[in-house]
């Protein structure tokens, strides 16, 4: 089957689609033909191989495992002895390392079905992006009606999904992202905009409930400005930057200044499950949420769509078709 893979860590010029033998799913494993896959941020991570720290886990000159793409959709082809969930045919949804592949083996615990009325490609779109924004606003940031929540990165894969369930609980939203994407925030649902490249939203005077960070650009004193005496700022914006530390740097005063002020830090180490996956597919069935795909490649333009993402300025999602 054809793969894309790397053995180096580089810009996207290290990525190659080579010739591999199909996975075979372990027992508690589902086999897959994949149809669809979608590029994160966390993949030019792996890529990269930074913020270098990672490098102790996934090999510190190359990496141990070369396989790409996270988040999949597409057809179940086989199950394990233990699965009892799926069976051949059915449509499903999730995340497995290898994505980037026609042929991929998830763990069945963290698939779900896939809703018949949504494609593959808004399927694929899903589960790291939403489940990132669904945990961080729902769980950690704990959003009532009625509450002022700002979105800093509003119009990239987490932040689109961001706007919409902020919406769904009830939420009045500001959303911060570029020119570009400013219209299509709005058409997400977002109350209020705000240009980054036009205005700092911590000069503004106004005061927010919760801030779901998403760019990690501004220093901790400046987000108190903007938050609620007892606001909530929600930190997804670590794995934003190549490097070390940064900008875990910001994070780590932030964390220690936090003990002594009402307004709280809440980290978002976000894991894609079964029961959000769930959760996702229902708004996804009933439409009231829309994956916002801004481009669709082919699997043997892989290197291209990361190329892309890497640049950091991807409208919503960027998707692989899989034929």
């Amino acid at each position: 089957m054809k793969a894309a893979s790397y053995t180096e860590y580089g810009s996207a010029d290290v990525v190659r689609l080579t010739d591999v033998e199909r996975p075979v799913p372990t027992d508690d494993e589902v086999l897959i033909r994949v149809c669809a896959a979608s590029v994160n941020a966390y993949d030019c991570h792996f890529m990269h191989g930074e913020p270098r720290a990672m490098r102790l886990a996934t090999g510190l000159r190359r990496p141990k495992d070369g396989r790409l793409g996270v988040d999949v959709a597409g057809r179940v082809e086989t199950v394990g002895k233990n699965v009892t969930e799926f069976k051949p045919g059915d449509e499903v949804f999730g995340v497995s390392r290898g994505a980037f592949a026609e042929y991929a083996c998830p763990s069945a615990s963290r698939l779900a079905l896939k809703p018949l009325n949504v494609s593959f490609e808004q399927a694929a779109a899903t589960p790291i992006a939403g489940c990132t924004a669904l945990q961080a606003l729902r769980d950690k940031g704990q959003i009532k009606p009625g509450q002022k929540v700002l979105i800093n990165g509003a119009g990239g894969g987490v932040g689109t999904f961001a706007v919409q369930i902020a919406k769904l609980l009830g939420a009045e939203v500001t959303a911060v992202t570029s020119t570009k994407n400013l219209e299509l925030v709005r058409s997400l649902g977002a109350d209020h905009t705000v240009d980054y490249t036009r205005e700092d939203f911590t000069r503004a005077g106004k005061r927010y409930d919760a801030i779901l960070e998403l760019g990690a650009n501004h220093s901790w004193s400046d987000i108190r400005r903007s938050l609620t005496s007892d606001g909530k700022w929600l930190f997804v914006g670590a794995v934003a930057t190549r490097g070390w530390l940064r900008p875990l740097g910001t994070l780590v005063k932030a964390l220690a200044q936090s003990p002594f002020v009402s307004q709280k830090i809440q980290l978002v180490p976000a894991r894609v499950t079964r029961d959000d996956l769930v959760v996702m597919s229902e708004f996804l069935e009933a439409g009231k949420i829309e994956p916002a795909i801004e481009k669709t490649y082919s699997l043997a333009d892989v290197a291209q769509a990361l190329r892309h993402v890497e640049q950091g300025h991807a409208g919503g999602k960027v998707v692989i078709t899989i034929s």
